[in-house]
């Protein structure tokens, strides 16, 4: 195969992740010019690199390795902790003319309240929420992104889970206390 086609072939498939890892990059960086940097710096340090995955191996899991290291790399050099960034709703698309205001509205609440738990974890548990359940990584593939076992990834995601939890009950705890 000619050089130049595997480069566009790799090209190609890589830009199939292109908004998975922008949103992996706003939950790093906060910010959409950090963000778009970083997924620019992933892209030219895949494109650049001689030991690329080939057609059958996981493109997508490679990426978000890239992506991490360059992240890391950036704080090294910045000498400030890691920031993550609020989550976007999700953007489902839902015929609300079919639906009550009121069930619209505690849909978008209960939304917010979920993104507001998941923002208050701590940046290991918020990290590994992201990537397993909105990414929807395997449990071995966070472990080749994050560099750890992946046992240590099913049991920092249980107690993450756990947290998030506890949130969220105490929220709503607080929420119907008020409501009375």
């Amino acid at each position: 195969m000619d050089t130049h086609e595997n480069k566009g072939g790799f090209g190609q498939a890589a830009l199939e992740h292109l908004d998975a890892l922008y949103g992996y990059a706003m939950t790093l960086t906060r910010d959409t010019t950090e963000a778009e940097d970083l997924v620019q710096e992933t892209y030219l340090r895949a494109a650049n690199a001689a030991n690329r995955p080939n057609g059958d191996s996981n493109l997508k899991g490679w990426l978000f390795v890239i992506m991490r290291n360059a992240w890391l790399n950036q704080l090294r050099h910045r000498n400030n902790g890691p920031r993550f960034v609020d989550l976007e709703p999700s953007e489902q698309p839902v015929d609300e003319t079919q639906e009550s205001p009121h069930v619209v509205y505690i849909r978008k609440l209960e939304r917010e309240q979920v993104r507001e738990a998941i923002e208050s974890l701590p940046d290991a548990y918020r990290e590994i929420v992201v990537l397993r359940d909105i990414e929807g990584f395997t449990y071995q593939e966070i472990a080749m992104v994050l560099k750890c076992p992946a046992g240590t990834v099913m049991s920092r995601l249980g107690r993450a889970r756990g947290k998030l939890r506890k949130v969220l009950s105490a929220r709503q705890t607080r929420a119907r206390i008020r409501a009375v």
